[in-house]
């Protein structure tokens, strides 16, 4: 006769209430609860500075109480506090795999056609009404150009996941290269780009070598590295780039050899147009969207091509990248390589628009503006990268119009000068509710089968982009 084994009992979780908190949310609950105290505290130590302003009275001075600006701090906290009381519950209520592919979903179906009514829109901007004065333009300009800049270090982090914090170096290169080619062998714009293209990408490959074995931290240490080595050696070797002072009387880009200039032969007098000066601004506007929408179709296609697989094998693992086969050697120098060249075309293109450049105008400040803008779109995705830098760069534009900002701060505020506030803002918020950015999927570039390609949501993959 055998003994029977008892089964063992089997543990059954109890169902937890409708109203019970995760310790997630009990955490965020904490933490709500012990900011929002910290607010209180200090807005009551506040009060005697914010309520209270001076003002001439006579020959004397009075002292003018503002107890309103009082309740919009307490209003504007505690809708803050409701949104981001909001953002925590729908975030947590929406872990699943079935509602993560929905909403990447939906961001493709939005992406359909946000891309191509912004780029509608980019075309026609300077002649709509409102837009077409050289203020909207220059913006304009801008923001196109930070698209390129955004486009161009996608390829080195977003798609091959090399962390890249010197690219201003590239955007440097590029700029001084064009600007000493013109000046010196008095080369036209045109024969000067891919010029100037070609030796940003040369010393991509430069930068590239010595960090073939370094990744993460160390990766992003050295290239840091080197774009203040460049920055020095700009300032310093003043027989070629002119030292601290620059460079100035960097030549223009024509059309077809037609100057924009208010003289026979020029361009105005070649149409038989009345010569405008924001003749010349549109001009640079459209060279500057045509370079990007090159940069677009390169890296779009690069993407779907062999190489552009295997950035992304390099970014998902490169152990498992060196396994299969793949040269990683290669693909690291190609990443670097192209996207710097792209930062050199950029770089042309700032020279002869400014007509003038100097090392100021390549710090760390703008390396990180260019790496925010990668981070805030969504790293690999082209459209997020669009949307950041139009939030970023029209953003901060836009704050300079609001009235009440001037009423609530005083005449002399100036929200630009928080830029980089801002920012830090946007991206701990950002990281907070979208890890991944904006855009955090895309579809994906190859696919089995002949079926429409699904999307790829943020959480199926390891970067989250699919």
């Amino acid at each position: 006769m055998t003994d029977v084994m008892p089964a063992p009992a089997v543990r059954t979780a109890k169902p937890a209430s409708a109203g019970a908190l995760t310790r997630a949310e009990n955490w965020f609950v904490s933490l709500l609860t012990f900011v929002a105290g910290g607010a209180i505290v200090a807005m009551l130590l506040a009060i005697p500075i914010v309520t209270q302003r001076t003002k001439e009275q006579g020959n004397t001075l009075g002292i003018s109480h503002q107890w309103w600006l009082l309740g919009v701090m307490a209003l504007v906290g505690a809708i803050i506090a409701a949104l981001l009381w909001r953002l925590e519950r729908t975030r947590a209520a929406g872990n699943s795999r079935a509602k993560s592919a929905a909403s990447s979903a939906a961001f493709t179906q939005i992406g359909g056609f946000v891309g191509p009514a912004l780029l509608l829109f980019a075309i026609v901007m300077p002649f709509i009404p409102g837009f077409n004065n050289r203020y909207w333009v220059d913006i304009g300009t801008l923001v196109i150009t930070y698209i390129m800049l955004g486009w161009g270090l996608n390829i080195v982090v977003g798609l091959a996941g090399l962390l890249d914090l010197g690219y201003v170096a590239f955007y440097a290169v590029g700029a001084y290269s064009f600007a000493i080619l013109a000046l010196t062998f008095e080369l036209s714009f045109w024969t000067c780009l891919p010029l100037a293209g070609l030796l940003a990408a040369l010393w991509g490959v430069i930068l590239g070598f010595p960090v073939l074995r370094l990744r993460g931290d160390y990766l992003a240490i050295v290239t840091l590295a080197f774009g203040e080595i460049i920055r020095v050696v700009l300032i310093n070797w003043q027989g070629l780039t002119g030292g601290p002072a620059g460079l100035n009387n960097i030549p223009r880009p024509s059309f077809f050899g037609l100057p924009f200039a208010d003289e026979k032969g020029s361009f105005s007098d070649f149409f038989g147009l009345e010569y405008a000066s924001i003749q010349r601004i549109i001009y640079l506007y459209y060279i500057v969207l045509l370079l990007a929408l090159v940069t677009h179709f390169v890296s779009t296609r690069l993407r779907r091509l062999p190489i552009g697989r295997a950035w992304e094998a390099l970014r998902e693992d490169e152990i498992a990248c060196r396994s299969l086969g793949i040269n990683t050697v290669n693909t690291k120098l190609t990443a670097f390589a192209i996207g710097a060249m792209f930062g050199g075309f950029a770089g042309a293109f700032f020279a002869t628009r400014q007509g003038f450049i100097s090392p100021e105008s390549f710090n760390f400040m703008e390396s990180a503006t260019i790496l925010a803008i990668v981070v805030l779109g969504g790293m690999g995705s082209q459209i997020g990268v669009v949307v950041a830098s139009i939030v970023m760069v029209v953003g901060i534009e836009l704050l300079r119009e609001l009235g009440f900002l001037k009423q609530l701060f005083g005449p002399e505020f100036d929200p630009t000068l928080y830029r980089m506030l801002i920012f830090g803002l946007a991206l701990v918020a950002i990281m907070i509710w979208r890890p991944r950015g904006i855009v955090s999927s895309r579809t994906p570039t190859a696919t089995l089968g002949a079926g429409k390609a699904k999307t790829i949501g943020s959480d199926m993959v390891k970067e989250g982009h699919g």
